[in-house]
């Protein structure tokens, strides 16, 4: 018997289906994560961030927070870093089984002007925003899982780029391309694959691409989320054909 087999057949059952979100510890994906749990049908949600106590903040509030009914798994892990996204995805796949809804949420930029981009800045950028998801996707497949919905998150930032934002948009822009490569190839397995392009929106993220905006006055993530939550519904799948852009 393999190694691979073995792991899998040692890992305990649980009923109901399992979600992992990245960038999950705040903003948007802290939002989805309260969202999602509300799902009757969600057992298992793996948060994915890079930052422990972000993270262990997270998930204590989400325990208090909830019923006992939903398992909250964090996961400390820098999408950016290749090696370790791979290992981390095939260990998680090893020990719960198929991850059924995946968002890739988790974002970087360092906004300047075009004569200011360093290029480590430019490869970090893609890395997290536009490599990350496609080496997750592509290592659970390898894998043997099978997703009933993956949702990328990408901007309006990608649809029309902006003045200072030339990494951020042109790393979102080819996130919006890649989804639609990827709901056209996995429809196949039945796997269901949304874009929603958010506006403007109250994030940590946000902060450093618009320092002087008051976040008060924009959208808010648990507006987001509950874009994410109905395409995991019935009706999702009436309305994820398209980019869908979310603005106030």
């Amino acid at each position: 018997m393999s190694e691979q087999t073995t792991a899998r057949a040692a890992r305990p059952e649980h009923p109901g289906r399992t979600a992992l979100i990245t960038g999950a510890s705040r903003g948007i994906g802290l939002a989805t994560v309260r969202r999602l749990a509300q799902e009757p049908g969600i057992s298992t949600i793996i948060l994915v961030s890079r930052s422990a106590e972000d993270l262990e903040r997270a998930a204590g509030q989400l325990r208090d927070e909830g019923d006992g009914s939903t398992r909250f798994l964090p996961c400390v892990l820098d999408v950016g870093d290749r090696s370790a996204l791979k290992r981390t995805a095939k260990r998680l796949y090893d020990e719960v089984g198929d991850i059924h809804l995946l968002v890739n949420n988790a974002g970087y930029t360092n906004p300047v002007p075009l004569q200011q981009v360093k290029m480590p800045d430019f490869e970090r950028t893609m890395e997290v925003n536009l490599y990350a998801p496609f080496l997750l996707v592509k290592t659970l497949l390898n894998r043997g899982n099978v997703f009933d919905l993956i949702v990328n998150v990408a901007s309006t930032a990608g649809v029309t780029g902006r003045s200072g934002w030339l990494t951020y948009s042109a790393s979102k822009s080819a996130l919006i391309t890649m989804s639609e490569v990827m709901r056209e190839e996995l429809s196949i397995y039945g796997t269901r694959v949304a874009c929603i392009s958010p506006g403007r929106t109250a994030t940590e993220l946000r902060r450093v691409l618009a320092p002087d905006e008051d976040p008060s006055t924009i959208m808010q993530p648990e507006h987001v989320a509950e874009v994410i939550g109905a395409l995991t519904s019935p009706v999702g799948a009436y309305i994820d054909s398209e980019n869908i852009i979310v603005r106030q």
